[in-house]
């Protein structure tokens, strides 16, 4: 049941679009006219936001495997 939040979040997520650029890089880009670049400034900053949460999701999943790890159990014979 878990696995299913998790699962419609992270669809529900991936679905928007992200426009990543702020307000005087845009009219900076948008003033020369050439939209190629300004795409590329946008896909840039989306690439560069995107490793903060890869290395936190990672950071978070070490100490959730650290914290329930199978302790062995001892003999008794």
């Amino acid at each position: 049941m878990r696995t299913k939040y998790f699962l419609a979040i992270f669809l529900f997520l991936l679905a928007f679009s992200s426009n990543a650029q702020c307000a005087m890089c845009r009219a900076a880009l948008e003033s020369e006219g050439d939209s190629s670049k300004a795409e590329a400034i946008n896909n840039g900053i989306v690439y560069l936001m995107a490793f903060p949460y890869i290395m936190v999701a990672i950071v978070f999943y070490v100490v959730y495997k650290m914290k329930f790890k199978k302790k062995p159990q001892p003999d008794t014979e």
